[in-house]
Order: C-alpha cells, then structure tokens, then sequence
C-alpha cells in the first residue's frame, strides 16, 4: 500500500458577518506567527523544537489574541516550520533572513475545523463560522477525484484570502491508502525514465524530444494580468464583481490547460514504455529559474500533481530529482561547465562541441541523473534505460535503437 496526498483549491461562499470574524481571525494568527518568530530571533541560536517553542510562547500568545488552543498551536508550528527553513538554509552555505508572515492565511486541522460534503465549519476568534463550497460540476477535476471520492480522507486545510478578489479559498489536504501499481525496483529489466525539463519559454522538455512551448499561458496570464489592473483602478463595485469572475475563470483555464499536458506528458511516457517520469526539484524553483514568478512556481506544482495521479492510473511513477548542474552537464560527454550554456535556449558544450536545445540538453540530463540514482540503491539499477527520441540509454552509456 501506498499514501497518497492531494491539494483541492475550494472557493467559500461567505458572508460579510462571518467574512469580518475570518478577516479577524487571519490577522491574530499572523500576529502569533510572527511574535513566536520575534521570540526565537532573540537568541543566536535560533531554537527549533516545537516543545521548546510552546513553552516560550503559548501563554503569552494565549493572553495577547483571542485565538482558541488549536489555533494557538497551529500558529507555532508554521513559525517552527519556517524557522527550521531558515536554519536548514544556513547550514548550507544559503542566505536567509527572519522569516515574517504577511501573507493572508491560517492553517487548520481538524480539531480547529470540521468538514463536511459541501461545507466546512471553522473556528475563529468568536466562535465558528459555516461557509459553503463553491464547486464545480462533477467530471475531471481534483474536486471530483479526490474531495468527492471517498477514498481520500481530508487530513486539514489551510484558509487563504486573496484581497485581488475579495474571496476566501480552502486549500484541503486529502490522502488515500492505494495499492501500488509502480513494479517491484528488484525488477529493473525492462526499466525506462522519461525526463522532464519545466522552464518559462519551453513549460515542459521531455528526454525524446518533445517540446510544450509557454508563450500561449504566458500570453494568456499577462492578459488577465492587464484587464485585472485596469479593473482595479476603475475601483467600483462593478468592477470588483468583474474580477471575482475573472479570477475563477482563469483558474479554470490554467488548470485545464496543465491537464491536458499532464496528459501530453504521460501518454508520451506511455508511447515510450517508460516507468517512471522524473521531473528536476520544485523546492526553491523560483531561486534558480530566472524570471520565475509565483504564478509559475503553483503551475509547475499544479502539473506536477496531475503526472503523478494520472501517471499512477497507468503503473507509471512520477518523481523528483535533484536538478544541480543539469543545465550545465553536456548529455553527451558529461562535461560539466558553466560556459556549456550559452544562453537560455542554447547549449553547446566546449569539450566536444555537442550543440542542443538547452531544455532538451537538461531534460536528458534529469533522467540521465534518475538512472545513476538507481545504479546506487540496494537493487542495482544498471538495467535502466534513459528514453530519447529514437531509443534508450542506460547508464553505462550504451545506446539501444528502437526497435
């Protein structure tokens, strides 16, 4: 058996009574967040440990809001978790700075809420307050797959306001007991990783060659982005309702469009006879992506999720790998400098002259990475193949056509 874990965007349907407690509600909980951060950075070394943590800051937290117990300890555990990162980034060699909390969210669990088939119940800072989901009819969407499906059991949520548009939004976790479809990793004889390279020009590069270009996303985002900002300085009421509509629908939009290329992307690893998918690292994606913004960090998330449920159905994993030096390393000679890249799109690698499109050179790269990965696991992995565009390659190098 295998867990598996899924994110449902749900819009809330609120009044203003109980939008005012909610509103209330988020500013106490970043108030707590950031007080517990304020108190940790009071020391040189900066205390970690959600029990140490506790003790420090509950009853002070406690008297200063009116946020109930769960709340209280909800809130110190984001501050942990982001301490934590800080402290993890440090350790390698990486900048980081006190963590401040401004964005409009709070997380909840299910003592702090109780979920129902199409509303929830939350706690604020005055009681409850019940808010409807506004959802989507049922066919091919997370909505239907996972918050309508009993198999998946909701685990929390996270409560997050976007002011652009004057909504709340539930972010709910859910997971799944499911038998596992992925073979045996003893089993590596007829193994085969497709690659994948995520980037802003070209949204998806695969090892054998197949190209997603971004211009038309990017196109159709900077769009919105325009009409939402013209609609914003006209300020009326009118306007505000234009937006909503406007936001829903271009979520829509988006997240059809990652669907069908989820679904571009796994029959291609179908076609293939590949196993396993492997996409470069999302963590810290916006630091190494020149021009990445937030909107392409939750569109690689987003995508991402949709390969690996729809991956799983066909007994095909998808999986993460860690992408240092991937643009850099020639997919032919294994050459690794920095003057390999030429420029964003192109690649040519200065020790044997092998010139490729950069996103395909680092897509090849990734599975090429996948395949070492399981040449040093327990199981061996020396059978495993790299798909390209007209045959395989394992990890020793040597090149099977198709047949």
């Amino acid at each position: 058996m295998a867990e598996v874990r899924r994110t449902v965007v749900v819009k809330l349907d609120v009044d203003d009574s109980d939008a005012t407690l909610l509103h209330e509600t988020v500013e106490e909980y970043l108030w707590a967040c950031n007080y517990v951060v304020r108190d940790a950075w009071k020391d040189d070394y900066k205390p970690t440990s959600k029990t140490k943590l506790h003790e420090r800051t509950y009853s002070a937290v406690r008297n200063e809001t009116r946020l109930q117990a769960n709340l209280v300890q909800s809130a110190r555990n984001k501050a942990a978790e982001a301490i934590k990162g800080v402290v993890a980034r440090w350790k390698a060699g990486k900048r980081a700075s006190q963590p401040h909390f401004t964005t409009p969210s709070v997380r909840y669990d299910k003592r702090s809420a109780t979920f129902h088939d199409d509303y929830v119940s939350l706690s604020t800072v005055n009681g409850r307050v019940e808010a409807d989901y506004v959802l989507p009819p049922e066919g091919e969407n997370p909505h239907t797959t996972y918050l309508r499906n009993d198999d998946y059991e909701v685990t929390g949520a996270t409560l997050q306001y976007r002011d652009a548009t004057d909504t709340f939004y539930l972010h709910i976790g859910t997971k799944a007991d499911m038998e596992s479809e992925i073979p045996d990793e003893s089993d590596t004889e007829h193994s085969t990783v497709l690659g994948v390279d995520l980037g802003i020009e070209q949204l998806a590069v695969t090892s054998t060659g197949m190209f997603w270009n971004g211009a038309y996303l990017n196109h159709r985002r900077r769009e919105y982005e325009r009409i939402r900002g013209n609609l914003q300085q006209t300020g009326t009421e009118s306007a505000h309702r234009t937006i909503d509509q406007m936001d829903d629908r271009e979520t829509r939009w988006v997240e059809d469009y990652l669907h069908r290329l989820s679904k571009a992307l796994v029959q291609e690893a179908i076609v293939h006879d590949c196993d396993t998918i492997a996409f470069e690292e999302l963590t810290d994606i916006r630091d190494r992506m020149p021009g990445a913004k937030k909107f392409h960090a939750w569109a690689f998330r987003r995508l991402y999720d949709y390969v690996a449920y729809k991956a799983k159905a066909e007994g095909i994993e998808a999986t993460q790998i860690d992408p240092a030096y991937t643009s850099q390393r020639c997919s032919q000679c294994g050459t690794t400098l920095r003057e390999n890249r030429r420029s964003q799109a192109e690649f040519c690698c200065q020790k044997c002259g092998y010139e490729a499109n950069a996103d395909y050179n680092a897509a090849k790269n990734i599975g090429f990475k996948m395949l070492r990965a399981g040449q040093k696991s327990p199981h061996g992995g020396a059978t495993r193949h790299l798909a390209l565009k007209s045959g395989t390659l394992n990890v020793n190098g040597e090149y099977s056509p198709a047949e």
